[in-house]
């Protein structure tokens, strides 16, 4: 067995391969493309262990690569693998040694990689996100030009499809229009866009019996159920609620110094996309859900509304762990809602 710690590039990657008895047999560095990926595989066998970190979506390829051809690998955590080995000298030939010194000490802090399935679902809903938040930014835009000229619009959606015609007959100069009719054509774009993203999500949230239990729930679509169970991946990898709800950031910091405990804000150490689902999901069960509406006001009294809507989406992901682990819906479902999300897919 040997233990390879690569140091990965946007275009350019270090290996280090140590052997059993701690010795740095051979150092490389290869690009960070097919050719150079194909070098690395030829030079590793399924025996080596490999570690590397996880910058940005650079590792996904290696990380690919490898996991075809049935190496093992593993994903260091970028920040704690920083905390447990820093150095005063770092350069990337440096970063690959310390990975195989950790590696072969069993020091790495790993991070979760869910499966590929689960990989290409995360794409998905992260890509849909992504074009929801351009679309937003383009709205944000017609809004400014119609506001900076004095108009006003009677309707209280603007882009629906009554007030398109509106938008478009509107008496403007040859530049305002231009920019308007740009920005027309570049929602309406944007929208069919955002129609076949939801077709493919629709179509992989059939298949998957973790999304429909989720739809069980108050506040969460299809969109929403897609994004968790792509999030959470396996349930099982959480031994309790606890460790699920620390894992999205919604956990409050403790701060403790003797007899004196001080609860904070909560981490937002965690899974970004998850946290915002949940909180997204709570504000639309305080809505509609008539127990989550009942804990809002008994806490909202203390907290505010803005603390108490997180600890919603805290309560909401705890419901989340028991539905998943004990294959159960949502007991306080409304039946009628949970039937027509059904239907939907």
């Amino acid at each position: 067995m040997r233990y390879v710690g690569i140091d990965i590039g946007k275009w350019k990657c270090n290996a280090a391969v140590m052997d059993p008895e701690g010795v740095i047999v051979e150092e490389f560095a290869f690009a960070n493309d097919h050719a150079g990926l194909e070098e690395l595989a030829s030079r590793l066998t399924a025996e080596d262990r490999v570690a590397m970190e996880s910058t940005g979506s650079v590792w996904t390829n290696p990380y690919n690569l490898l996991d075809e051809r049935h190496v093992p690998a593993v994903l260091a955590n970028f920040l704690k693998t920083r905390a447990i080995a820093s150095a005063r000298i770092k350069s990337d030939k440096v970063d690959a040694r310390i990975l195989t010194h950790l590696l072969r000490s069993n020091l790495v802090a790993e991070c979760y990689v869910p499966s590929r399935h689960l990989r290409e679902m995360r794409a998905l809903v992260r890509h849909r996100a992504a074009l929801v938040r351009v679309r937003t930014t383009v709205k944000n835009r017609v809004h400014a030009l119609i506001d900076g000229r004095g108009l006003r619009c009677e309707y209280s959606d603007m882009f629906g499809r009554r007030v398109s015609g509106w938008l478009r007959s509107l008496e403007l100069n040859s530049l305002d229009r231009l920019m308007l009719d740009n920005h027309l054509q570049h929602i309406e774009a944007l929208n069919g866009q955002i129609e076949r993203v939801d077709e493919e999500i629709r179509g992989r949230a059939s298949m998957d019996d973790d999304v429909q239990l989720l739809l069980s729930l108050t506040g969460v679509d299809v969109y929403t159920a897609l994004l968790i169970r792509s999030e959470i991946g396996s349930i099982d990898r959480f031994p309790d609620y606890k460790r699920l709800v620390s894992w999205a950031g919604l956990a409050w910091s403790l701060h403790q110094s003797g007899c004196v405990e001080y609860r904070g804000r909560i981490t937002k150490q965690g899974s970004r996309m998850l946290r915002w689902a949940m909180v997204e999901a709570a504000r639309m069960a305080v809505r509609h859900d008539g127990r989550m509406r009942a804990f809002y006001e008994r806490v909202k009294r203390r907290r505010g509304d803005g603390k108490t809507v997180v600890a919603v989406a805290c309560k909401m992901l705890k419901i989340v762990w028991f539905m998943l682990s004990r294959r159960e819906a949502y007991q306080s479902r409304n039946e009628g809602r949970y039937g027509r999300k059904l239907k939907s897919l």
